[in-house]
Parts: structure tokens; C-alpha cells; sequence
């Protein structure tokens, strides 16, 4: 099995490119809002580091902005407890799609909370500041004070770019980001 990471900015589309592949995506995100949604024993451990912030359950994704927001400690917090669960998560899709040429990881902390193996092929998304900027800006719940924060807890661009086999310009047009993953494909297989 092949396993490919997909690294970017936040809002450089790593989830459209990821789907694009053709092949079965781990989606840590799409993960996290479940674990928020439905799982008691997530909200549990939240609420007992954050009592005065986790007050209900499903977890409501404005009180993890105002516990971020309130402390510049409770994002490490809340990642450490979160991320613990995606790997359990993550393990459990590569078992059921352990048959497949190909598996996507779509993880935004896949360097910074060591997700990735060393024989992972790594490809970095790249967007221009204004097309990112565009994105965020039309997003209902963008929030530029969280959004900083997680850039903070994050890799630089140039960083993860120097790790990554491969490149995509993205475009944000469909036509672009289908003949890089072609020619990436074309490379691996």
C-alpha cells in the first residue's frame, strides 16, 4: 500500500486535492466533527481539562474557539487529546483499506504530530496568499484570531515543502489540479 500525505496552509485546498486522487481519503477533520458529534468519552476528557469551557454535549465547536481563544495553551491541550483518537481512527481505515494500491492521508498536523511514516510520498498543495485569503474570507465561521492561532502550532510552508516528494500549484480550477495528480500518479505507480 501506498500511502500519500497531503500537506498545505490552511484553506490551500488539501481536501479537494485529496479527494481528486481517486482513492479512499482519511479526512482527519471530517474525523474530528464526528468525535465532537458523537463521542461521549471525547467530550469527557475535554470537559475534565476544560470545565469551564466543555459544557455540553455534542461538543460545540464555539466553545473550542473561546477555550482557544481564551488561553493560548488549551489548543495543545485540546490537539493532544483529539489527535490520540485520530491515530486510533486512522489505524482502523488503513486495516479496512489495507487491500488498496492507494490510500490519501488528509490530516493538517500530519509533520507536526509525527501521523506520517518515513515511506509516506508527501505532497505539498501550494496556493497563492490571495486565492487562501479569498477562501477564509468566504467561510461563514472564519475566525482570524483562531486561524492565527493554528498557524502558530503549524510547520511553515517552506518547511513542509522541503519534505514533500511532490508539488501542486493549485489553481483552485479542476483541470490544473487533475493533470498534477496524474502526473504524480504516473511517477508512483
Amino acid at each position: 500500500m501506498i500511502r500519500i500525505g497531503i500537506l498545505g496552509e490552511i484553506s490551500s485546498g488539501k481536501s479537494y486535492v485529496a479527494n481528486k486522487f481517486g482513492y479512499p481519503v482519511f479526512n482527519a477533520d471530517f474525523e474530528v466533527s464526528k468525535l465532537y458529534k458523537k463521542d461521549k468519552k471525547i467530550f469527557i476528557k475535554l470537559k475534565k481539562i476544560l470545565p469551564q469551557h466543555i459544557t455540553k454535549f455534542p461538543v460545540d465547536k464555539n466553545e473550542i474557539t473561546n477555550a482557544i481563544l481564551t488561553n493560548k495553551n488549551h489548543l495543545g491541550r485540546i490537539v493532544k487529546i483529539i489527535h490520540q483518537e485520530i491515530k486510533i481512527k486512522m489505524k482502523l481505515f488503513l486495516k479496512k483499506n489495507k487491500n488498496k494500491k492507494i490510500v490519501i492521508l488528509d490530516i493538517p498536523l500530519l509533520l507536526e504530530n509525527k501521523v506520517n511514516n518515513k515511506k509516506d510520498i508527501l505532497v505539498f498543495v501550494e496556493a497563492k496568499k490571495f486565492a487562501i485569503e479569498s477562501k477564509l474570507k468566504k467561510r461563514s465561521n472564519f475566525n482570524r484570531k483562531l486561524y492565527n492561532k493554528f498557524k502558530k502550532i503549524q510547520f511553515s510552508p517552506s518547511y513542509k515543502k522541503s519534505k514533500s516528494n511532490f508539488i501542486i500549484k493549485n489553481d483552485f480550477t479542476e483541470k490544473t489540479v487533475t493533470k498534477n495528480i496524474k502526473r504524480i500518479l504516473k511517477r508512483i505507480l
